[in-house]
């Protein structure tokens, strides 16, 4: 089958389109037709090596966690799809190796739900991963309640854009720091916006005086120092990008794969609670171009690779 993959950790230019074997389907697994394939951060920091030490790899590596697409083969210990399902999943495995940049992926079942009804699969693809690390976090890390203020660092990013849109359903009132062109697309998902860079502390108290319940950092660096000097006194803190927030009393968290969970946020797209914004789509033999682009660090939304039906 076609494939990107990469032979060696490196930059964009190691990504390669060409064929690889075509999937195994172990018992507890799916195959699954792939329409489509999120584009995320972890994505380019494996392929450059940064994970090696808890991810290794068995070269070549198809990149990709997040898929959406269609169940060709179920395997005999699967009831729960069927050929012609959509599914959308969060495919990630203790190694790297078999990912979603491909025509086809072998999911293990307990890395997917059912597709969201009212998504596009190229919406669909930009769900799992950053709908996961949202919802695990708002729900199983910080608790938030009906009421709270929670502040969402990269709100216009891909958790970040989501996180925004959950914490609302949840009845908080949301905070956003997002660059001043992000700010109206940070109120339409239901967020106050708030510009980055100096000042920032001063900003969010003149919005929070008695400052935040909580706060969802997806930044590190300067934002989480500042943001551990905005909590309200029993506030609460969580990073997915620097683990030097247990320094500051907060929780490290690191997204997996959840099939309830997943499910939950398919219900709630549904619903019309929650939207992906695609911001752009590239061809299967342009993954590297994506990479690139998802690699500045300057995306609203998702960036999703496509592939023919």
């Amino acid at each position: 089958m076609k494939a990107i993959s990469y032979a060696r950790y490196g930059g964009p230019e190691v990504l390669e389109l060409g064929e690889v074997d075509d999937p195994k389907v172990g018992p507890d697994s799916v195959l699954v037709k792939v329409r489509a394939a999120g584009v995320n951060p972890v994505d380019w920091k494996c392929r450059e090596g940064y994970l090696d030490p808890v991810l290794p790899a068995v070269f070549p590596v198809v990149p990709g966690w997040d898929v959406a697409g269609v169940v060709v083969q179920p395997g005999p210990a699967v009831p729960e799809f069927a050929v012609g399902d959509e599914v959308i999943g969060y495919v990630r495995e203790d190694v790297l190796s078999r990912g979603t940049f491909a025509e086809y992926v072998a999911a293990p079942v307990r890395t997917l739900a059912r597709k969201p009804r009212s998504l596009s699969f190229e919406e669909a693809a930009g769900l799992p991963l950053a709908g996961l690390t949202a919802y695990q976090v708002l729900h199983r890390v910080l608790g938030v309640k009906r009421g709270e203020t929670v502040l969402v660092h990269a709100a216009a990013g891909g958790v970040g854009s989501i996180a925004v849109q959950l914490a609302a359903h949840l009845g908080a009132r949301v905070i956003g720091t997002a660059s001043e062109h992000n700010h109206d697309y940070v109120r339409g998902l239901g967020g106050e916006p708030v510009s980055y860079g100096d000042g920032l502390v001063e900003r969010v108290r003149g919005l929070a005086p008695e400052g935040v319940d909580a706060v969802f950092d997806t930044v590190g660096g300067d934002a989480l120092r500042a943001s551990a000097n905005l909590l309200a006194p029993d506030g609460r803190l969580a990073s997915i990008t620097d683990p030097e927030v247990v320094d500051f009393g907060g929780h490290y968290w690191f997204v997996r794969p959840d099939p309830q969970d997943l499910s939950d946020l398919s219900d709630l797209a549904d619903q019309g609670a929650l939207t992906i914004h695609v911001s752009e789509t590239f061809p299967l033999s342009r993954a590297a171009e994506a990479h690139r682009l998802n690699q500045e660090g300057r995306t609203r939304g998702k960036i999703v690779v496509t592939l023919p039906h």
